[in-house]
């Protein structure tokens, strides 16, 4: 496991990621007049402009040179763009659709998904506390997921995605803005033919519903880059297990948001999910404090 002085320098940029995507379906709400399948596209569309000016500002272009002719580094964005391409849509698409709570379910999830994939895959380890507060949390996941197996598909692939994007995103020789400044000219011609093809529809395009509706489109640039520079520097900073723990915050907020702001209802089986998660959240913290001291004695 990493220092803890870097899992600190770490967890401010997390937390800050978390933050915003856990505010995002109040977001959604300016924009539920745009299809989901237009708004992801303009999401990429007025992400690249603000990442350009982002490297311009600080003078990244010889980092953004050297990810463009590292072969290997490309093909990786390209798998991380059509990830979370892909979870954006999924993300839009449930939250559109009523589905708050399938949101907030994949997002459970994910912190299971990238824990596996960090032992898997990276070969982390989890210390016993840990693997307790892991099996709370998937027990809480299951109890959740039993009531609600008509939009389970919605969950288990927002999380996969998602789960696959940060593991990308960890092991690319990209920093956190050259990578979403190329993962956004790799999905920019899908992106293009989407958005002329709406315009072209009876309905036209999304930025013509209006000033309101198009600055809320507009801002869907910073709404994305910021987060996900946050997330991607995070990832590097910290080990892929415990970046996946606090996965839960975002997902919590949202989960809130449902029950307060959309007015689903509650159910027996998501308060038990919800009590669960929040104790294996504080099993995991309790341990990464108390391995802190540890370290900080010896």
């Amino acid at each position: 496991m990493k220092r803890p002085q870097t899992i600190r320098s770490g967890l401010p940029l997390a937390l800050g990621a978390h933050a915003i995507w856990g505010s995002m379906p109040l977001y959604l709400l300016l924009v539920q007049s745009v299809a989901p399948l237009e708004f992801v596209a303009w999401r990429v569309v007025f992400t690249l402009p603000l990442c350009l000016v982002l490297v311009m500002v600080l003078r990244g272009w010889g980092e953004l040179h050297a990810v463009l002719r590292n072969g290997r580094a490309v093909l990786t964005l390209f798998g991380s763009a059509a990830m979370v391409a892909i979870n954006w849509w999924l993300y839009v698409w449930a939250i559109h659709n009523g589905h708050i709570y399938a949101a907030s379910l994949g997002y459970y999830i994910l912190p299971l998904m990238m824990m596996l994939l960090g032992l898997a895959v990276l070969g982390e380890r989890l210390t016993r506390r840990q693997w307790a507060a892991v099996a709370l949390a998937a027990l809480g996941v299951g109890i959740l997921a039993a009531g609600a197996l008509t939009t389970m598909w919605v969950s288990v692939a927002m999380a996969v995605t998602f789960g696959l994007y940060g593991l990308l995103r960890k092991t690319v020789a990209a920093g956190p803005l050259a990578g979403l400044t190329v993962e956004s000219l790799i999905l920019l011609p899908i992106a293009l033919v989407i958005v002329i093809w709406y315009a072209r529809e009876p309905a036209g395009s999304a930025l013509t519903q209006g000033w309101g509706v198009a600055l809320a489109v507009a801002w869907s640039g910073p709404m994305t880059a910021v987060p996900l520079m946050l997330f991607a520097a995070a990832a590097r900073r910290m080990p892929y297990t415990v970046i996946g723990f606090l996965q839960f915050i975002s997902p919590t907020v949202v989960f809130i948001l449902g029950l307060t702001v959309f007015g689903e209802e509650l159910r027996p089986a998501q308060l038990g999910c919800y009590i669960l998660i929040w104790g294996a959240a504080a099993l995991f913290s309790w341990d990464l404090l108390q391995g802190r001291k540890a370290k900080a004695a010896s």
